[in-house]
């Protein structure tokens, strides 16, 4: 590479980025607009609501909508009519959509069965201007509560519930975001935490009652039997890293019922789409 080439060639890839950047927004504003059109109630999250709260903590590069189970058929339905690809590859949890190459997540649960989306998730919705269009957004709670089970090997969604909490601790519903962490509380307690250590100087942020709260249940659980089973419950925070514990160690899988919301069908159908699996 010459002098000249090695100078130009950061340019020419600045200026293909930015044009593929401009596309995607462009095709994600044709989606919100057929989105919008179909009728059907739907929220905006993902990369778009995070950047909404928090600023410019990382790039957006896909569209992730949530809608509620039910509403989910005649989604698709409009969808499709409209003339993209849609498919329902997980039916516990997730719906696809493509458009001109760009794929639209149409979310209705978890991976892990547990983060429903359900009436509450539209009764707190905010709303935002988003591609020059208005939008309501997933509120920051159930962000932050279908965000904290995310911690595979390829994918840890920690930092995004730090830069949350951070960004809108002061009007965040606190007694809410607990009710939907219900017995689920340590893994709530365990991103609480780390805030405190990933901003020592902030850990006022997080209101003194939660943590006292949540360490007193800590503290009376301690003091209790530990309960009948042989359950892993790490099944609900990665689909992969707990696999030798329900296959190999003879643990339950926290997942299934009646410890967890999901059938063996839907678990088998979510494990055997691990990439790499064979």
């Amino acid at each position: 590479m010459t002098p000249v080439q090695a100078t130009r060639s950061p340019g020419r890839s600045r200026r293909r980025t930015g044009r593929a950047v401009r596309q995607r927004r462009e095709l994600h504003r044709r989606a919100l607009g057929l989105l919008t059109g179909s009728g059907t109630p739907f929220l905006l999250g993902g990369g778009y609501a995070l950047r909404h709260y928090t600023g410019r903590v990382r790039g957006t590069s896909d569209m992730d909508v949530f809608v509620r189970r039910r509403d989910l058929p005649a989604l698709m339905d409009a969808l499709g009519a409209a003339g993209l690809d849609t498919d329902v590859p997980f039916p516990h949890w997730l719906g696809k959509a493509r458009l001109d190459g760009e794929c639209i997540d149409i979310i209705f649960s978890s991976g892990n069965g547990v983060a429903e989306v359900d009436d509450g998730w539209f009764a707190h919705a905010v709303p935002a201007t988003v591609l020059e269009m208005d939008v309501v957004l997933s509120p920051p709670e159930e962000m932050i509560w279908s965000k904290a089970f995310v911690m595979e090997r390829e994918r840890y969604d920690g930092a995004d519930i730090s830069h949350l909490l951070r960004a809108c601790h002061a009007w965040l519903d606190w007694e809410r975001l607990l009710d939907r962490f219900g017995r689920h509380w340590r893994v709530l307690l365990s991103h609480l935490t780390l805030f405190g250590f990933i901003y020592p100087g902030e850990r006022g942020s997080v209101p003194s009652a939660v943590m006292v709260e949540l360490c007193r249940r800590l503290e009376q659980e301690s003091r209790e039997p530990a309960p009948d089973g042989h359950v892993c419950q790490g099944t609900l925070l990665s689909r992969e890293q707990y696999l030798a514990d329900v296959t190999d160690w003879s643990y339950a899988d926290g997942r299934l019922r009646p410890y967890g919301p999901m059938t063996p069908e839907e678990v088998a159908r979510w494990t055997a789409a691990i990439p790499g699996r064979r």
